[in-house]
């Protein structure tokens, strides 16, 4: 049976001879913020103020001592404790002017070697992290260390673990500093003498870990994620711990402890399809970590499962695949996803990029339908648990969907296309609150823009009416519009424009031309937004010209969300996506051309059928699945696709895969110019298309 004890001990015990701490390297990184470390010093210079002769009791340390004669230890809980001791202890030993006190308090960091002794150099007392044991010593263990921790820059603090140990030094060293020496003296004996931790040990890990949750009195309350790593490395052999350790550390600073939870909490609802019913401590566990750890593939998890997600999570937060021009698109729906006010869209996005890592054509096509549900949602004001439940039957369908870009929960009803109209159309600025209403007025500006690669990275953007909220009575505006008038259109879009300002409720009553002129415009004269550039390219401000504005900013948003009515008795479109969902099997002869009322044959659907041949041909004849493709003729039909395709800054992905197959043939640029299509297309598309085959060594009509 292990013999387990239990002591109270003061700290001049905890710091001396009878113990060497290490923290192992699978344990969480030193993470107590500069509130915490003056906490504990406000606690201490309070238990000096105190007249009764009670120990300060400062919670207790969970330690593996294998060899109850011998000092070396494992500190299994208490690492922020005994990190923001050392910290305190290496500060008063700085400012101290007397040299006898100082190296006395040197002796309590580190052990130095002793001529009778068989120890080989100094020992620090505490050893943290490999990963840390450096920037320890030199900053803090060292004698004179802390007196540069003010000055240590991000470069050399270059992980959360360090920053933390630079700040709360600093933050120690400058509070004590003001002190005289006979308060940190009077400190330090209090410190030493009368503070008091409860020191638990025991011969063997798996006791210790048995403790680990209940002895955490005071330190920095355990994460589910410190409990998992726990698990999962400790059911390694001591061969893989040290690797799976420091795998496991990356993955948390890739994403930040801060997030780290947040990660796991996706992973979970990827695995499970499930919304979360009780705090995730019990849920994964059970759900997800368990299966790994009992039959013996706890490392499968770190590499299959934690190194993946964890990598997909960091790009939803900073989107950036590269500069390659077929990742441009995937970047932007990620930074336009991390603006939504909230983020249950991201298990979706992360099952997305840990299943296709490495198709940017078929993340562009995904990311930019998830983009579309989630800004619909946000602007239709769906309820958290509405929400939750929209994503959880949209992950169920994508797990087990032969091709994913076709399900229909991804996709908008007519009754949600419809009610994301009505919003959009309506008082925004009384009806959203600020970030939504931001995301849908950067969204337009980027469209104006013409700009897919267009950043907000603006410290600050604000919303502002040109006709004033509520104008002066003697003013123009009053004129202008009258109270109908102001009524309705004030708060709509086509009223909004985008300052990169705070705003001002006495310069926004000014009259328009005012306004124009010093306003509406940043310090250096220039206008930051196309928005609101358009809006001051107008003459004058009228009840026409907010009109006219909010008709094609409208039209805008509802062509770049696809939120478009279904044309009425629109029959076609189930049988003919049934089609493209067989891409094998020949798609059927047209029906007979209808005619217009003119008598010419109806070339749109014509066209449509092309784009859908070619992508028939590609997958037969060429061995090519244009993705991409396919669903942007499932969502925008043959004429918009080849439209938003020729509008694009290059060939696609698509357009390259077929050249190296020498089937241009199949492009949407050779259908593009097919003599009976060509009325479809202005000169410019048609000089695009015939300019890309013919860069491409295909001569039109070949």
């Amino acid at each position: 049976m292990s013999h387990l004890s239990a002591t109270n001990l003061p700290l001049e015990k905890v710091f001396s001879k009878e113990y060497v701490f290490t923290i192992p390297r699978y344990q969480r990184p030193y993470a107590w913020e500069v509130e915490h470390a003056l906490q504990l010093l406000d606690d201490l210079t309070d238990a000096l103020a105190r007249t009764d002769e009670e120990a300060y009791f400062l919670g207790s340390i969970v330690l593996v001592k294998p060899d109850p004669h011998k000092p070396d230890a494992d500190v299994i809980d208490g690492q922020q404790r005994l990190t923001t001791l050392t910290i305190l202890l290496a500060v008063l030993r700085d400012l101290a002017k007397d040299e006898l006190l100082a190296k006395d308090l040197h002796e309590l960091i580190t052990e130095e070697k002793k001529a009778w002794s068989n120890v080989l150099g100094t020992r620090p007392r505490l050893t943290p992290r490999p990963q840390d044991i450096t920037f320890f010593r030199e900053h803090v263990q060292e004698q004179g260390a802390t007196t540069g921790l003010a000055t240590l820059t991000d470069a050399v603090a270059d992980t959360d673990p360090r920053r933390a140990v630079r700040n709360n030094g600093k933050a120690l060293y400058a509070a004590l500093a003001k002190r005289s020496d006979v308060e940190r003296l009077a400190l330090l004996k209090l410190l030493l003498s009368d503070t008091e931790l409860v020191v638990v040990t025991t011969p063997n890990e798996s006791s210790a870990h048995r403790i680990f949750g209940v002895m955490n009195a005071r330190g920095l309350e355990l994460s589910p994620t410190d409990i998992f790593k726990s698990a999962v490395i400790g059911s390694l052999s001591a061969a893989d711990e040290d690797l799976y350790a420091d795998k496991w550390d990356s993955a948390e600073d890739a994403v930040g402890r801060e997030n780290f939870a947040d990660l796991f909490r996706d992973i979970r609802f990827v695995f499970t399809a499930e919304r979360a019913r009780v705090e995730l401590l019990k849920e994964f566990p059970k759900q997800v970590l368990d299966d790994y750890v009992e039959s013996g593939r706890a490392a499968e998890f770190v590499d299959d499962v934690l190194d993946k997600y964890a990598t997909a999570f960091t790009r939803t937060v900073t989107p950036y695949f590269g500069p390659a021009d077929e990742w441009r698109a995937v970047n932007r729906w990620l930074s336009w996803l991390e603006q939504v006010d909230n983020k249950d869209w991201r298990p979706l996005a992360l099952w997305a990029l840990g299943e296709r890592p490495d198709d940017p054509a078929f993340l562009d096509a995904f990311l930019g339908r998830l983009e579309r549900l989630a800004a619909s949602l946000m602007i239709r004001g769906i309820n958290t648990t509405d929400r939750l439940q929209r994503y959880t039957d949209l992950l169920r369908r994508l797990k087990v969907a032969d091709h994913p870009l076709t399900v229909s929960e991804l996709d908008l009803t007519e009754e949600e296309k419809s009610a994301s109209r009505d919003r959009l159309g309506g008082p925004l600025y009384q009806t959203f609150q600020s970030k939504r209403l931001r995301y849908i007025l950067t969204r337009l500006d980027a469209i104006l823009a013409n700009g897919p690669g267009v950043a907000y990275t603006h410290s600050l953007i604000s919303v502002e009416h040109v006709l004033p909220q509520t104008p002066k009575d003697d003013s123009r505006w009053k004129q202008l519009f009258d109270d109908e008038q102001r009524e309705k259109w004030t708060h709509r879009l086509g009223n909004l424009l985008l300052l990169n300002k705070r705003k001002n409720s006495e310069a926004n009553r000014k009259e328009f031309a005012e306004k124009k002129s010093t306003y509406f415009l940043s310090s250096s004269g220039t206008v930051t937004f196309a928005l609101t550039s358009q809006a001051l390219s107008e003459p004058d401000w009228t009840v026409a010209v907010v009109e006219s504005r909010q008709a094609k900013l409208l039209k805008l948003l509802v062509r770049e969300w696809s939120l478009e009515a279904a044309a009425a008795g629109d029959g076609g479109s189930a049988t003919e996506t049934s089609a493209l969902m067989l891409p094998a099997v020949e798609v059927p002869a047209p029906a007979p051309e209808s005619t217009s009322t003119d008598g010419a044959p109806d070339a749109p659907k014509s066209f449509d059928m092309a784009m859908r041949d070619v992508y028939v041909k590609a997958k037969k004849e060429a061995g090519y699945n244009a993705t991409y493709f396919f669903e942007m003729l499932h969502q925008h039909g043959g004429l918009e696709t080849a439209r938003r395709l020729l509008a694009s800054g290059g060939v696609s992905v698509g357009f390259t895969s077929l050249w190296e197959r020498q089937r241009l043939d199949l492009t949407v640029e050779s259908v593009v110019l097919q003599p009976e299509f060509q009325a479809l297309f202005s000169d410019d598309e048609l000089d695009t298309a015939r300019r890309r085959l013919q860069d491409h060594g295909f001569e039109p009509g070949t």
